[in-house]
């Protein structure tokens, strides 16, 4: 199923979607794009950029890699006014919970959790400062629906970012930014 984008409806608004260079995330940097945004996304290795879109090669799970995707952000476009999170995704090992180490759940965190928290905090006081602005955090039906002996890291570090979500969405809703979180499910 295809929507047809305004190519006005988003002019004028920056845009950064975390995790934009394939999957999910490359369909919601062409949406933005297609309505006019401004986009900025970033990847440890950019293939395949999609014209119009400014890159920043960066790590995302680490604290470093998120404050060069801010800084040229704010640069670059400066400003975001929407943030989407789409970065995201899982190498747990079979074996169920016990072949878990620490390095694979901080792995997990840092991929599917902290990625989004350490962006919130460089991004959103701008928008704060500013008036506004909306953050979209994408979760996974496995937040709510962990499959056994496959993803459990995966889906507590998923579940950790809806109640992050929550929690920020009433804090922030009063300042003007809005927060939502997208679980999208296969059909």
């Amino acid at each position: 199923m295809s929507i047809e984008a305004d190519p006005n409806e988003l002019a004028g608004k920056r845009v950064l979607v975390s995790g934009g260079t394939k999957g999910l995330g490359r369909a919601t940097v062409e949406r933005f794009l297609a309505g006019g945004a401004q986009v900025i996304s970033a990847a440890r290795t950019i293939k395949n950029p999609i014209e119009g879109v400014a890159y920043v090669e960066a790590d995302l799970t680490t604290a470093e890699g998120g404050e060069a995707l801010a800084a040229a952000a704010l640069e670059r476009l400066g400003g975001i006014d929407i943030l989407a999170h789409v970065i995201g995704g899982s190498a747990m090992p079979p074996g169920g919970f016990a072949a878990l180490t620490d390095d694979i759940w901080l792995s997990e965190l840092n991929l599917n959790l902290l990625a989004t928290v350490r962006l919130d905090r460089l991004l959103i006081p701008q928008m704060i400062d500013r008036g506004g602005g909306a953050v979209v955090h994408v979760t996974s039906t496995q937040s709510v629906l962990p499959l056994p002996e496959s993803t459990t890291a995966y889906a507590a570090a998923k579940a950790a970012l809806r109640t992050y979500s929550k929690s920020i969405s009433k804090e922030l809703g009063p300042k003007g930014v809005r927060v939502n979180i997208v679980c999208p499910a296969g059909s």
